[in-house]
């Protein structure tokens, strides 16, 4: 298979290829070409639920790829570390450097000694758990627990529904009552939003629960503006007005499901009136929630990814996601829930890695920082950083920069753009983006599987990961080199049949249950029991309170306010930082603003023990009273003192799935230079 056809570099045509970037969506993409040049990317058909349009981000994609950021060769550090000062070598150079300091510390300081960091959000199939996962196995480096995002959820949906096939877009406006729960998909996931208005014409109530205001909010039937890390009490008050009042589906709970009776105890002391309480919302509101979820049906809960992100985030999830169970919500078109459709396919990356996984060091990635600094026996002496930028989206920020700067650790940042951490590295490599290189795009949300075709030569000497990863092990004596295209051949050929070949031939494999399975028709749970269990014990021993146990708010009187980080149409996570040319803002709500003396676009220090963050304030009653926003993702650039929300957020994990706590910062802000 060519990698780009030669009418598709030199010439004007229209490419179709996909999407594989951190969107439940993978868009399929036309992209214009002339000349070995990206002109234009606009939206195509293969995946029909992306409807043709694309978002912002990615229509901006090739201000990325021809942008002055970009790496085009490899270079080795000159100076200190963070300067971002570097002097060009060659591949084999870098290659060399590579292989010898991974063969010294192995020797010195055994393999474990090395960490591969990175985070598959905005790759596809080839470019995250293949030739890389190869290498670092078979040399017996650290293992990475990549639980970032998405861990707590996940956790919940595989223990309760063994993540079964959710609610596809297309059967939205089937629905007569849509719950948005801690999800606002004109950020991110843009394509859900006119399914959402289609069901809403219909008929269909939306209900959406979120701090903010989102654009959906504003158009919603109720809004509960929730205190952050409080859904857990609002879930359970809904579980114990099914369960006490008589609307609970008994027969579907006998026949589907285990655990209900420890549910039900659990949701008991959580009346309507103090989860309100706890949550900082109306009784009235929670209750006309109640009362809706009891009467409608088609009723779909969008469970999302926002309500993870505290210490209560798995519980959370798991008693969100019960509530179709408990409710008997299973069996029609448009009812049940949504979460993420990434097992649709069943496709997992355990099929074509052939080297098991050791049982070498786990490191959770959210305590990068204190890795770096404390970890022993022994201590991180390399850091292979790739598919990630930890700097901008790792907890507890300046201890991650601290460890950053050692003398003694060598750092390896193979990366697209100059990113925050690329400044700290010993050595850096050029890597190639989606339009440069063969991957499968696999989406989360719309049921697709599509193929990922270069469009382009590589920009300047940029390589692929499975190109780089597998001449790695070639030079160390563990794997044999592949290009891209080779490693493609290879993991479509590990699929399925009917998958792989109609992947290969057409682009795109035709979805399973035509992309729109009824639960409880089509698809069943794919736990051992083909059950719901609404109260995993493998999970629950984990949890610090235990299954559906709830842990207060950390808010202090020194810092009050809670800082939330959500997702942004700028940015997917922090790609595409680099094109922000404005400062971050602050979002705080006027009354919390008014008490402490600040107006619109002043310059603020938002501050806790752990850092500080100066940018300008922007004041929006869009934000509930208590509550400051800071979005996600963005670069040290675009703040006035080179500090992001993650310089306050601690390192702490989450009840289930060992994930980030970005929404536990609590904060005090004031005027910058008020103390």
């Amino acid at each position: 298979m060519p990698r780009t056809a030669p009418s598709d570099s030199w010439g004007h045509s229209t490419i179709r290829t996909a999407c594989p970037l951190d969107c439940p969506d993978a868009c399929t993409l036309d992209v214009t070409v002339e000349n070995g040049r990206v002109l234009k990317i606009d939206g195509g058909d293969a995946n029909p639920a992306t409807r043709h349009f694309i978002c912002a981000k990615v229509r901006r994609f090739g201000e990325r790829v021809y942008g002055d950021d970009r790496l085009l060769f490899p270079a080795v550090r000159q100076g200190s570390k963070g300067l971002g000062t570097f002097a060009r070598v060659s591949w084999p150079e870098a290659m060399d450097l590579i292989a010898r300091r991974m063969t010294e510390i192995r020797d010195e300081f055994g393999a474990q000694a090395i960490l591969p960091f990175s985070y598959g959000g905005s790759n596809g199939l080839l470019t995250q758990d293949t030739n890389d996962a190869e290498l670092f196995r078979r040399f017996g480096t650290s293992r990475l627990a990549r639980t970032v995002c998405a861990a707590p959820t996940g956790a919940a949906n595989l223990a309760l529904y063994g993540k079964m096939a959710g609610v596809a877009y297309a059967d939205y406006p089937h629905a007569r009552l849509i719950i948005l729960w801690g999800v606002n998909p004109a950020a991110s996931g843009i394509h859900l939003v006119p399914f959402v208005n289609d069901a809403r014409a219909a008929g269909a109530k939306i209900v959406v629960i979120d701090p903010r205001r989102t654009s959906l909010a504003k158009q919603a039937f109720l809004h509960l503006q929730v205190h952050p890390g409080t859904d857990l009490p609002v879930a359970l008050a809904l579980h114990r007005v099914l369960f006490e009042e008589g609307h609970a589906d008994q027969a579907f709970l006998d026949t589907h499901t285990t655990g209900a009776d420890r549910l039900r105890a659990a949701a008991a002391p959580w009346t309507i009136e103090r989860a309100a309480r706890e949550a900082g919302i109306d009784a009235a509101d929670l209750r006309q929630l109640a009362d809706l979820y009891v009467s409608t049906s088609p009723a779909l809960v969008r469970c999302g990814w926002g309500l993870e992100r505290n210490r209560n985030g798995g519980n959370a999830a798991a008693a969100v996601l019960a509530l179709a169970a408990v409710a008997g919500k299973f069996g029609v078109r448009g009812g049940g829930y949504s979460m993420s459709n990434s097992l649709a396919f069943g496709l997992r990356a355990a099929s074509w890695i052939d080297t098991p996984e050791p049982a070498t060091r786990l490191v959770n990635m959210n305590h990068l920082g204190r890795a770096l600094l404390e970890y022993a026996n022994p201590p991180i002496k390399m850091l292979f950083v790739y598919n990630c930028n930890p700097v901008a989206t790792m907890p507890d920020q300046n201890r991650v920069l601290e460890g950053l700067q050692r003398d003694d650790l060598f750092t390896v940042v193979f990366e697209q753009v100059f990113t925050d951490t690329a400044r700290y590295a010993d050595l850096v490599l050029p890597a190639t983006t989606f339009l440069e290189h063969y991957d499968i795009a696999k989406s989360y949300g719309p049921i697709s599987l599509q193929l990922v075709r270069p469009v382009i030569e590589p920009r300047g000497e940029a390589r692929s990961n499975a190109e780089v990863f597998s001449e790695l092990a070639d030079r160390l004596g563990i794997g044999a080199a592949e290009e891209d295209y080779e490693t493609l051949m290879r993991v479509a050929g590990r699929m399925p049949p009917a998958i792989g070949s109609e992947l290969l031939e057409h682009g795109v494999a035709s979805p399973p249950h035509g992309g729109t399975p009824v639960q409880f028709v089509d698809v069943f749970p794919l736990t051992p029991d083909r059950k719901v269990n609404l109260f995993p014990e493998a999970i629950a021993s984990a949890a610090p309170r235990g299954m559906y146990g709830y842990q207060e708010d950390p808010a202090t009187n020194q810092f009050p306010l809670a800082l939330i980080s959500p997702a942004t149409e700028k940015t997917i996570s922090s790609t595409l930082g680099e094109l922000r040319e404005r400062a971050a803002m602050l979002h705080i709500h006027p009354a919390d603003a008014a008490r402490r003396g600040i107006s619109q676009s002043d310059p603020v220090r938002v501050f806790n023990a752990l850092g500080e963050l100066q940018c300008p304030a922007n004041l929006t009653a869009d934000i509930r009273q208590g509550t400051v926003a800071f979005s996600k993702g963005v670069w040290r650039r675009n703040t006035y003192n080179g500090s992001t929300s993650n310089a306050l957020v601690p390192d702490s994990l989450t009840d289930l799935g060992a994930g980030a706590c970005f929404n536990d910062a609590r904060v005090e802000v004031a005027l910058l230079g008020r103390h």
